[in-house]
């Protein structure tokens, strides 16, 4: 099977497994669109072994040929980021500037050290102990939120708008942040050594480079638009952004993410007022919503049949039934530390702290950041760790962080 029969086949599950959820199911289409695919994997993995083994090999051999980290992190993740940024209101981060800056940077950092000090306390308890650099990977890469799959379920909570941007926010640029720690603990890991100078280096080059680049994208950007006045050439335009400055940023050794976010957010923002006629505001905003939507069906898809690829063993199972708890703990601690940093010169409502959270929700930036291991990794333990952990974000706290929010939305702020 070629890449665009592969291609072809993932769109056709992902606009198959959508119409069933919203005609049948109705769950947020993210999680909808995931658990149809899980289901699907499952019944695959258990009845089809017997009944069409050459099915499941072909599926498998199929999914082996998708490289989902290099369509994650290489693809999926400019767009994804840049249309999060665009619908994002500035005025409103800019009012949360500081919770969202700490949870995304002191939060990341907190979460990955608490995770990797559990990690390392745990593991050894069900056969499946790493060192201490190892442990450290798995906190980097498994503590960026999914800032896609809970923005919808909270807007359809109704939650307060202030909650909301602070876990939009946060997830937003804590991807960014969290894929600079993870190359620097990488390194660590990998080589035994780091010295500060060089951590400091790669950190300063990564997140603030990839915020000058994205900003610098977007200020030309919003420069031509403002010079002409026909829809289809903006798109082009703001479609160059995205897929020209993240391959600039890869280039330079930028950080992509953060480059996409920082250009989403002035270009979606009171500048496209100034930029941009009403007519191309509307056809830019369908275009990349429509984007979204799409990319956001297949990289769940792709979540939901990747567990046709996995191996479960007995002590990987403990190990992810160990982390859950522990990667929430993490989770819990990372959240709860910035607010009260800040809690002196601002008031944050009694919700606030568990909505953030249990609405931490892991998504496919971990499972891609895992599967980017290099040899010699113990991806064979990692990968269905993250895996577990994922799948238990998505399902349990997707599906309850809804209600969660309502109930303390009224002391939520």
């Amino acid at each position: 099977m070629g890449l665009f029969d592969l291609a072809a086949l993932v769109v056709t599950l992902a606009a198959l497994f959508a119409f069933l959820n919203h005609r049948f199911i109705g769950l947020p289409a993210a999680l909808g669109v995931m658990l149809i695919a899980l289901v699907v994997s499952l019944l695959l993995l258990v009845v089809g072994e017997s009944l069409a083994p050459n099915l499941v090999d072909w599926a498998v051999r199929s999914l082996d040929r998708l490289d989902f980290s290099a369509t994650v992190l290489e693809g999926m993740l400019s767009f994804l980021l840049f249309a999060g940024g665009l619908f994002v209101d500035f005025e409103t981060l800019a009012q949360r500037r500081y919770i969202v800056a700490l949870l995304a940077t002191l939060g990341v950092v907190l979460s990955s050290l608490v995770v990797a000090a559990l990690a390392w306390a745990l593991l050894p308890l069900v056969g499946a102990g790493l060192p201490f650099g190892w442990c450290l990977v798995f906190g980097a890469l498994i503590s960026p939120t999914d800032p896609i799959a809970v923005l919808g379920i909270l807007k359809s909570a109704g939650v307060p708008e202030s909650l909301e941007t602070k876990v939009v926010g946060e997830s937003l640029f804590n991807d960014g942040v969290a894929v600079v720690v993870f190359l620097v603990v990488l390194q660590i890991a990998a080589t035994g050594t780091a010295s500060v100078t060089e951590i400091g280096s790669l950190f300063v080059r990564e997140a603030l480079g990839g915020a000058a680049l994205g900003l610098a994208a977007g200020w030309l950007a919003h420069h031509m638009l403002r010079s002409i006045d026909q829809y289809q050439v903006e798109i082009l335009v703001t479609l160059a952004v995205v897929m020209g400055g993240y391959a600039l940023a890869n280039r330079l050794h930028l950080s992509g993410p953060i480059a996409m976010v920082m250009a989403g957010l002035l270009l979606g923002n009171h500048r496209q007022s100034h930029a941009m006629s009403a007519t191309t505001r509307q056809h830019l905003y369908q275009f990349w919503e429509l984007i979204d939507e799409i990319l956001n069906a297949v990289l769940f898809v792709l979540l939901g049949l990747e567990v046709l690829v996995l191996d479960f063993g007995t002590a990987a199972v403990l190990a992810g039934a160990a982390m859950v708890p522990a990667v929430l703990l993490a989770r819990l601690i990372s959240v709860g530390a910035p607010v009260a940093l800040l809690s002196p010169f601002r008031p944050f409502g009694r919700g606030t702290v568990p909505v953030l959270t249990w609405g931490g929700l892991r998504g496919g930036i971990s499972v891609a950041l895992v599967l980017s291991l290099p040899a010699g990794a113990p991806r064979d333990l990692l990968l269905p760790v993250t895996y577990c952990v994922v799948l238990f974000s998505l399902l349990v706290q997707g599906l309850t962080v809804g209600p969660l929010a309502r109930r303390l939305a009224a002391r939520a702020d």
